[in-house]
């Protein structure tokens, strides 16, 4: 009798070991490491004396079909896809429980317009999806998403599996759906596989079958994946190397804003954002995000101060929040909200090393209002500017904004895409500009905005020097000042 062979294959990253383990050596994840069989009998090695059928080969610059595109509808999703749906691509999305991946994927699918679409749910019966949909008003009729259009095709079919010989057996035929989502990949199972729904194998093989479907049919597949944790899509990495297209839906629960941030894009920029605002409808499309971060804006408060910032090829303007108060801990706290903490602590030593300013017996909170995620260093200085006004009580004007990295010895660094970044907060109605030196186009011009006034900065000293000119008040020195003096007063002689 053959002897079972068993593995032990560790769910988060899809590494196998000869023998179980408490930590995963590969990423580090504890207690994910399960035992699974990999068959019987003797494992067979090489190729054997099979041969395989010969490939194609087609010349570099030879004739290539045309890529076709579908346009959902949805002008935010569609610029994050790069344009649409390419058709025989593969695009994964992931997000938190409860963020709305099912309902954008709901409107998606209902909203194109004579294209043939397939939502399969594994998670809720086809009622459920069905009240949902018209809860929120979804398809051609405004009512249900399998209505009819008036030349009698169903635009929108609904399924509940979770097999996959079924799914495959459904959608393997000439008259396939155009538009294919699997709500969720985590779900699905393939009864070969003596693992359970969700695990390593079953998530590779069911994604990697679909996949093979997918670009044989010509049909656009969406997937909509879990995520662990620390945020990262669940299943094995080697998922998100397969597909085209990743994409994640990101926002906090108490914040009305989604975010649709494209990570990887075969068809179309990486990195590029979406942004939806949850109603009682659904999600609604936001064409202006800056001006919708910017709404509930107030001025005339300290800590707060305007970034600039890219996401993607789309300019978005974003409020910093920043608060200074004494600690009467021994170690002060740092909080960070939708920024990095270690570029925080950084932008913290640098003010009090070369511009004197005594931060390290003050507790810091940063907040980037309305729930975005900043992560390019080019808010750097919009950090530093919230940070002083904070400090010294005094706000900063209503019609500054701010961009620009921060170098170790306080230098003010040149970011990409000043132009744009400008243009934009021109728009918006700001006035003024604090940005790094020495920004010109690549042609040697001089870098001009009309109506907006260029303050260029070499040092975080001349910020502060021209901080000091502008709000005329002697308030504002006395704050710094009296903080160096403290700084230096700490200093071990």
């Amino acid at each position: 009798m053959a002897k079972t062979l068993r593995n032990y294959v560790c769910q988060s990253c899809g590494s196998a070991f000869p023998k179980w383990a408490g930590k995963c050596e590969a990423c580090g994840a504890w207690n994910s490491i399960v035992e699974e069989p990999t068959g019987g009998g003797d494992v067979p090695k090489g190729l054997s004396g099979k041969r395989g059928k010969g490939v194609t080969f087609v010349a570099l610059d030879g004739d290539v079909p045309q890529t076709i595109r579908r346009a959902t509808g949805m002008a935010e999703f569609d610029r994050v896809t790069g344009g649409g749906l390419v058709r025989g691509s593969a695009v994964l999305i992931g997000g938190d429980p409860g963020i709305g991946k099912s309902t954008l994927m709901l409107q998606v699918v209902t909203t194109l317009r004579g294209i043939r679409a397939a939502y399969i749910s594994g998670e809720e019966a086809v009622e459920q999806v069905q009240l949902r949909a018209r809860r929120l008003g979804l398809g051609p009729d405004g009512s249900t998403p399998s209505a009819k259009t008036p030349e009698g095709e169903v635009q929108t079919e609904l399924a509940a599996a979770t097999s996959l010989r079924d799914i495959m057996a459904s959608l393997d035929r000439p008259d396939a759906p155009q538009v294919v989502v699997i709500d969720s990949i985590q779900t699905l199972y393939l009864d070969s596989l003596d693992s359970a729904p969700g695990t390593v194998a079953q998530v590779r093989t069911c994604s990697a079958e679909l996949i093979r479907l997918a670009k044989s049919r010509g049909f656009t597949l969406l997937l909509v994946g879990h995520v662990t944790k620390e945020g990262q899509i669940a299943g094995p990495r080697v998922l998100e190397h397969m597909v085209d297209t990743v994409l994640y839906f990101e926002g906090e629960r108490g914040h009305h804003f989604r975010i649709l941030r494209s990570v990887k894009n075969r068809f179309g920029p990486a990195n590029e954002i979406g942004v939806f605002e949850m109603t009682d409808r659904g999600l609604a499309e936001v064409p202006n995000p800056s001006a919708l971060f910017l709404a509930e804006r107030h001025g005339n408060i300290s800590g707060v101060s305007v970034f600039a910032g890219i996401e993607g090829t789309r300019p978005v303007l974003v409020e910093v929040q920043a608060l200074v108060s004494p600690s009467p801990l021994a170690t002060p706290r740092r909080a960070v909200v939708g920024w990095d903490s270690a570029r925080l602590a950084m932008t913290l030593a640098v003010l009090e090393t070369r511009c004197g300013l005594g931060l390290a017996g003050s507790e810091v909170y940063l907040n980037i209002a309305g729930g975005l995620r900043i992560t390019e260093p080019a808010a750097d200085l919009s950090v530093a500017l919230a940070l002083i006004s904070s400090l010294s009580d005094r706000p900063v004007p209503s019609d500054l904004i701010a961009f620009g990295e921060i170098g170790l010895s306080g230098e003010v660094r040149m970011v990409t895409q000043a132009e744009t970044r400008l243009k934009e907060a021109a728009k918006l109605g700001f006035k003024r500009a604090i940005l790094p030196k020495r920004l010109s186009q690549p042609s040697g011009k001089k870098l001009k905005v009309e109506g907006l006034e260029l303050i260029e900065i070499g040092h975080l000293q001349e910020m502060i020097d021209w901080l000091y000119n502008e709000v005329r008040s002697n308030a504002l020195q006395a704050t710094v000042t009296a903080s160096r003096q403290q700084h230096a007063g700490d200093k071990p002689r």
